[in-house]
């Protein structure tokens, strides 16, 4: 059976009510840091099972709750999320450094506010994955969350869900 993962970050303290029903049918919900309130997460746990990493907004109860790093392996498929990852081509030093000696199949992380999916044929055809960002905080025109299968060590059936404009509450289908 596939796993079937909904991944969110950069909600910075707002947690749209649509995110439970486009997370409905998930096994799991990873959040890819800058939760701005450990209510974000304690409502995510009530939906299904959460796996997170703090972002560079969170404060120190979030930061004992979540590493800055998580690093595990989901039904044969090596991930590693951290928030600030920088971009194929353009990645933080200190990711970059860990890339070079044991990449990840998936590399999954926020902070830019910008949906970003793509494959790095230079990191040993590495899936590269930013969810953009849920919350209404920044400059992205659009709230956006990602939800995919693993299953048989691939990642497939890969959805962006837009939950509607920044600035503005729930308009949004959440269809994708």
């Amino acid at each position: 059976m596939p796993i079937e993962v909904g991944l969110i970050s950069d909600t910075h303290g707002f947690l749209d009510p649509q995110v439970a029903k486009a997370f409905a049918d998930v096994d799991e919900i990873w959040h890819a840091g800058d939760f701005g309130d450990l209510e974000v997460a304690t409502q995510l746990e009530q939906l299904k099972p959460l796996r997170g990493v703090f972002g560079n907004i969170d404060d120190l109860e979030i930061r004992n709750e979540y590493p800055e790093d998580s690093q595990f392996e989901c039904e044969g498929v090596s991930v590693w999320m951290t928030h600030i990852a920088g971009r194929p081509g353009f990645y933080h030093s200190r990711v970059r450094k860990k890339l070079k000696k044991s990449p990840p199949d998936v590399l999954i992380c926020g902070h830019s506010h910008i949906c970003h999916v793509q494959r790095d044929k230079d990191i040993q055809d590495m899936l590269y994955l930013n969810p953009g960002a849920a919350g209404h905080a920044g400059a992205h025109v659009m709230r956006t969350l990602l939800k995919f299968q693993i299953f048989e060590g691939q990642v497939q059936n890969l959805r962006v869900i837009e939950l509607g404009p920044r600035g503005r509450m729930s308009t949004g289908s959440g269809q994708s």
